[in-house]
């Protein structure tokens, strides 16, 4: 990969917040619910050039981890970016909203308002459901193969929606007097198994171009899905392989699509853990996840993988001969293939398994120490074909979101892998940088 098309985004959560970190005097905890703390990663993502912002969404909240954290404690993304837009004029906002659960036409609406608010900056982070069904009158998740299927389904709703309405139709022409060329508005009349929607959207599109489409699974029908229809992935990549297997089977899957596999940008999450030293950073992560403690972490693997690792010892090696067959669904197949994955490639300890980040956090790639280690694993990560750049995420304390802006990205620059200023003013121009 050369050194002039890494494409890097920001997650907007105060990440820092998770564990224990709430809990530090400089966490700014009390400003979860405001507009102020995410307007301001937002301005230094932009002073920085960033690609985009990118906010994460969950329609359901399990309250037992209230008790001490945040959880998924959060605001609606649509109106977050909305506030957002109005005040920066070139960084991306990637809003998150589910196929499994949201009205087609009501997510077309808001993605293409969106896209008129920021003159072209808006991208959709299409994702399926892992729980939450019961807020949409429902008593069951339907199957991931299903939930894909709906999503494809879902998908070809908003971009039809967004082709009723086109910019085109627009005359505004105040002596005819003609507003509109109603002929080329239209219904879709749409008929498939999860949908039936008449249309025409009531929000034309934009003369900025089309909205970019971010996708978030790896699971086998998630990964098919992205191949055909995806500008970026956000994945879940713990180590350079996981990531070097994910990008090179995207880009296969790309090309038997007829797809040009350089039009999809593998993005993994990065969990940056930042201090001026490695004790200091190690020590951050530490006190973060102090009362993550054992029982946790094996009720997790169990739900995930099937194996119960209670009565192992540490020192005991897993191989694929521990990893028992699932018949029951998992709450997450993406997260349960990267520890599966991992046993099978690795043979690990027990030990050194209850360490890794799929198990202790969320799969992300990790890093703990300085911002110099940081550069160093990302142009590693990136020099071997694992990614095409990165979604930051801050944690453990706020000076991690400083150190990155103040030090990261400006190193990054300096050797040569990061724009020092916009090429475009749209998203899309951003990603094809």
């Amino acid at each position: 990969m050369s050194q002039t098309n890494l494409h890097i985004g920001l997650a907007l959560v105060m990440g820092w917040l998770s564990g224990n970190g709430w809990r530090r005097d400089d966490s700014q905890v009390e400003q979860l619910f405001n507009l102020q703390p995410y307007l301001d990663l937002a301005r230094q993502a932009e002073h920085a050039k960033l690609d985009f912002v990118f906010r994460p969404d969950t329609l359901f909240l399990k309250t037992e981890p209230l008790s001490t954290e945040p959880g998924f404690s959060n605001l609606d993304p649509f109106i977050l970016l909305s506030a957002i837009a109005s005040q920066t004029q070139h960084i991306g906002l990637v809003t998150t909203a589910s196929t499994t659960f949201l009205s087609p036409y009501v997510v077309a609406r808001q993605l293409q308002s969106l896209h008129w608010l920021s003159q072209g900056r808006a991208g959709w982070n299409l994702v399926t459901a892992i729980d939450g069904q019961q807020n949409f009158g429902e008593n069951q998740l339907l199957p991931s193969k299903q939930r894909y299927q709906k999503a494809q389904e879902h998908l070809e709703v908003v971009q039809k929606l967004w082709q009723s309405y086109p910019n085109s139709s627009l005359k505004l022409d105040k002596e005819t007097p003609q507003f509109a060329d109603v002929e080329q508005i239209h219904p879709i009349q749409y008929t498939g198994k999860y949908f039936n929607i008449t249309g025409p959207l009531s929000t034309p599109t934009t003369p900025f171009g089309d909205i970019p489409l971010f996708q978030a699974g790896a699971s086998n029908e998630g990964r098919a899905f992205a191949a055909s229809v995806a500008n970026a992935v956000f994945a879940a990549t713990p180590d350079l392989e996981a990531g070097i297997e994910l990008r090179q089977d995207l880009r296969k899957r790309a090309v038997k699509l007829g797809r040009d596999p350089n039009e999809i940008k593998v993005l993994p999450g990065l969990s940056l853990y930042l201090a001026e030293t490695r004790e200091a950073a190690a020590q951050v992560y530490q006190e973060t996840h102090a009362d993550s403690g054992l029982e946790k972490r094996y009720a997790y693997i169990e739900e995930a993988i099937g194996l119960d690792l209670r009565h192992y010892d540490d020192g005991d090696i897993l191989t694929e001969a521990d990893l028992p067959e699932l018949d029951r669904p998992v709450r997450s197949r993406t997260h349960s293939n990267l520890m599966r994955q991992y046993i099978i490639r690795e043979r690990p300890s027990v030990n050194s398994f209850l360490e890794r980040p799929e198990v202790c956090g969320s799969s992300h790639w990790l890093v703990i120490g300085t911002a110099q280690d940081a550069v160093d694993s990302i142009i590693e990560r990136v020099s071997a074909g694992a990614a095409d750049g990165f979604i930051a995420i801050p944690g453990g304390h706020i000076r991690s979101a400083q150190l990155f802006f103040e030090k990261v990205i400006p190193a990054l620059v300096e050797q040569g892998w990061f724009r020092e200023e916009y090429q475009g003013n749209t998203l899309a121009e951003h990603l094809l940088e």
